[in-house]
């Protein structure tokens, strides 16, 4: 159970952020359903890149390559 703040905010129980791996920043999608409130994480493009781009720079990402003809050649098989 959680209290609802003087500024309508609500926070949410740390098991629940780290099972639903919410992070600052992060959206919900917020809905009313048969007297329910019902909160839905929602990814937008900008946090995928963003982890795509630190992917890349661990060097998690898939191998570089020389050039553009060297790309194709790899996704077409």
């Amino acid at each position: 159970m959680v209290k609802i703040g003087t500024s309508r905010q609500v926070a949410i129980p740390k098991n629940i952020y780290e099972q639903m791996r919410l992070g600052a920043g992060d959206y919900l999608e917020v809905k009313v359903k048969k007297d329910k409130l019902i909160l839905t994480p929602q990814a937008f493009i900008e946090k995928r890149l963003a982890e795509g781009l630190k992917d890349i720079e661990l060097g998690r990402g898939i191998d570089p390559f020389d050039n553009a003809e060297d790309l194709i050649k790899s996704l077409r098989g």
